[in-house]
């Protein structure tokens, strides 16, 4: 193993604790005699372990061992994979390497691990190669990645060659891309010294947008600005506000979930990050994805002046936003900037200040936003349509019409008033209660 692996060109780079480069050294020392039986056993446990674990995030099953192997080739950025993620495979004296490298992970795919097994006595490596992994929830681990790792790995399996492999996993790239903006839908960031990082969001919500009742014109504009955004025709960055619970938030999840397979990626980023915005955009601008900056519940007391560094950015710094960047944001406020009634006033008596300044300072925030799309509380009707459409997602919900906008309407009285979310709410007790 370990000489295929240090024949690697392309794929080399795989960080200090790979378990691939560790288990290569354990075999170069088992080629050469080199070891102490106790010791290696121990050694090749750690591993194990960390595959075991691996495993576990990305709710890997049956051969831990091709799924580990396709995931480095699906997650490695090289030269090779970020030119195939941009322009797909082309001709090119780059294909020679990347073609070796993939026969060597032809023969790492086929290596044979029974003389070593047989050597020390252990069977660690043929339970991973045929594992049965324990039903685990969706929110327990990264089913996305999951699912695109385990069918690329039963592909490289019945490939016959490197040939073969270079079609299936440049096919990939051209498709979703590589390392984890290829396999995830959105990101954190956190902040570094040096810069910042991107933490996938394993589990997002899958809800889409006909899980939204109501709402059609907001959901239109919001799709059309998206859909031309994906097309990379011109599009605007989105404000959506209005009534707490009326379904902000759900639409640009949702918009995630219907765009993801066209290149669209998210990036959540909260209030007190935006100093790390520029450094955030410089890090993304030349991927092939269309990234959208998620900002939820957006509002700014006076005191706060971190909007002014969401103003350089979206329109007014130096460097232009790239075309693969848009910002969407959701507040409850209109203007997002707390507004004051002195701000209304002119000219402040005491001290003679022009307010209409300040108040200019305040609205040209959300004049950067091309689009604006207002959510609003719905009506009592519109609420009470909300709650039949949603109790028909729950067959065991028994309650007549009547009786189910009866309850509906105490329910409101006391929970926070008229909303998409009051009635979700109210049929997550309906359904409950009704199963008990």
């Amino acid at each position: 193993m370990y000489r295929e692996v240090a024949k690697l060109v392309l794929y080399r780079d795989l960080g200090e604790d790979s378990i691939l480069l560790k288990l290569s050294g354990i075999f170069h020392d088992f080629d050469t005699k080199d070891f102490d039986k106790a010791q290696l056993t121990t050694r090749i446990y750690e591993q194990i372990k960390a595959l075991l674990d691996l495993s576990t995030v990305y709710g890997f099953d049956r051969n831990l061992w091709h799924n580990y192997l396709t995931f480095i080739l699906l997650t490695n950025e090289n030269s090779f994979s970020m030119t195939s993620e941009k322009v797909g495979a082309n001709d090119g004296s780059v294909n020679h390497f990347a073609k070796g490298d993939f026969r060597i992970f032809k023969k790492l795919f086929d290596f044979d691990f029974s003389v070593i097994e047989r050597a020390l006595d252990i069977d660690c490596f043929s339970t991973v190669c045929s594992y049965k992994a324990i039903v685990k929830k969706e929110r327990m681990y990264n089913k996305n990645v999951s699912e695109k790792v385990q069918a690329v790995s039963a592909q490289i399996e019945q490939a016959a060659d490197e040939e073969e492999i270079f079609r299936i996993v440049t096919d990939f790239y051209a498709a979703y891309g590589v390392g984890m903006f290829g396999l995830n839908k959105a990101f954190r960031i956190r902040h570094l010294e040096d810069g910042v990082e991107f933490m996938p969001v394993n589990n997002t919500d899958r809800v889409i947008l006909d899980d939204l009742i109501g709402y059609e014109i907001q959901k239109k504009k919001l799709i059309d600005n998206t859909e031309a955004f994906i097309q990379g025709l011109p599009a605007n960055n989105v404000l959506l506000f209005g009534d707490a619970g009326t379904g902000k938030s759900t639409s640009i999840k949702a918009i995630l979930n219907e765009y993801y397979d066209q290149g669209l990626r998210m990036i959540e980023i909260y209030k007190h990050q935006f100093r790390d915005l520029s450094t955030v955009i410089a890090q993304v601008k030349n991927r092939n994805y269309r990234f959208i900056i998620y900002m939820d519940d957006l509002s700014f007391e006076e005191f706060e002046i971190e909007y002014k560094f969401l103003k350089a950015v979206i329109e007014g710094g130096m460097e232009t936003k790239p075309d693969n960047v848009l910002i969407y944001a959701t507040s409850n406020r209109r203007h997002i900037i707390r507004e004051t009634w002195s701000d209304r006033s002119d000219v402040e008596q005491n001290e003679g200040m022009h307010r209409s300044d300040t108040m200019q300072e305040k609205l040209s925030l959300v004049a950067r936003f091309g689009v604006t799309i207002s959510f609003s509380r719905p009506s009592q009707k519109e609420y009470f349509r909300i709650v039949m459409e949603l109790a028909k997602r729950y067959p065991g919900i028994t309650l007549s019409e009547e009786e189910l906008c009866a309850e509906a309407n105490k329910w409101e009285l006391s929970h926070g008033g008229i909303s998409g979310r009051t009635a979700q709410q109210f049929i997550n007790y309906i359904a409950g209660k009704e199963r008990v």
